[in-house]
């Protein structure tokens, strides 16, 4: 098989892992029964039993806990490596730290699921304001999970993680920095246009901005996420590092980042249901 043809096959897998779009009624209908997404669960389990699947994602971060041997090297820091795209999820697919609470069953798509922030915001912070999205509206008080996504590669930063690949190297290391945000109806809060700003910085691609005050982030080896991976494992080692606080935005600036920017990204993605099963899960700090 050549290998532009290769990498157009793998391209197609990391947008259906990475950024799985769902259903775009999913704000129409109301949560699954816990029975749909016990099925999932079995489905995820049956589907990579004796498979030889790697370590799976998202996970729970206060629990070191796993039993997948399929070991794989970690990629390098952040800072040595190129980002090649930046993309949010509704609610946020891993839980831990400041954001343990259980958003619900959500459709069994992926949307209106996931884990929120457990702390609480003033009045002021709750000010009602509605960013309206092709794939569901974001609202005060929201939860996201960002996703700065590294590669090995020599890319730039572009549209799905089909960006993070080149003619090069089709397998290339993968690193996912992730921060929780809470948006907030306040304009001294933080701007997401800032957030996501990126540059070169001795050669190599790179945000600006990640937050470095939200604590020591927790890192671990896993998996692409998104729901299209509910019922079956994800093929792609990934190394995550996710901050354990969340830190507040102005969900005003986010809105204004939809509208234009180089990643195409114009709405919040899906969540993955937790992976909870050991022999998916690797230890942490091992």
């Amino acid at each position: 098989m050549k290998k532009n043809v290769l990498i157009l096959l793998v391209a197609s897998v990391l947008l259906q892992a990475g950024l799985s779009l769902g259903s775009e009624g999913h704000d129409s209908h109301g949560p699954v029964s816990d029975e749909v997404i016990v099925k999932q669960r079995e489905a995820l389990a049956n589907n990579t039993k004796e498979k030889g699947f790697g370590p799976q994602s998202p996970r729970d971060i206060d629990s070191t806990h796993g039993n997948n041997p399929r070991a794989f090297n970690d990629a390098p820091p952040y800072t040595e490596m190129n980002l090649c795209n930046i993309h949010f999820h509704k609610n946020a697919e891993h839980k831990g730290g400041e954001f343990t609470q259980y958003a619900g069953n959500g459709d069994g798509q992926g949307y209106q699921s996931g884990y929120v922030y457990s702390g609480q915001l003033s009045e002021a912070e709750r000010k009602p304001i509605t960013i309206p999205t092709k794939h569901g509206d974001l609202f005060t008080g929201d939860t996201i999970e960002v996703h700065y996504v590294h590669s090995s590669a020599q890319v730039k930063p572009g549209p799905t993680l089909g960006s993070c690949l080149s003619d090069a190297i089709g397998n290339p290391q993968l690193r996912v920095e992730t921060q929780v945000y809470v948006l907030v109806s306040d304009k001294n809060a933080l701007d997401f246009g800032v957030l996501a700003k990126h540059d070169q910085v001795r050669g190599l691609h790179q945000a600006l901005n990640i937050p470095n005050n939200t604590g020591a982030p927790v890192q671990y080896d896993g998996s692409t996420t998104g729901p299209s991976y509910n019922e079956k494992g994800s093929p792609f080692h990934v190394t995550w590092s996710v901050r354990p606080q969340v830190a507040k935005v102005n969900i005003e600036t986010v809105g204004e980042w939809l509208k234009g920017n180089v990643f195409n990204e114009d709405h919040a993605h899906g969540v993955r249901n937790l992976v909870t099963h050991p022999d998916l899960l690797s230890k942490i700090g091992q």
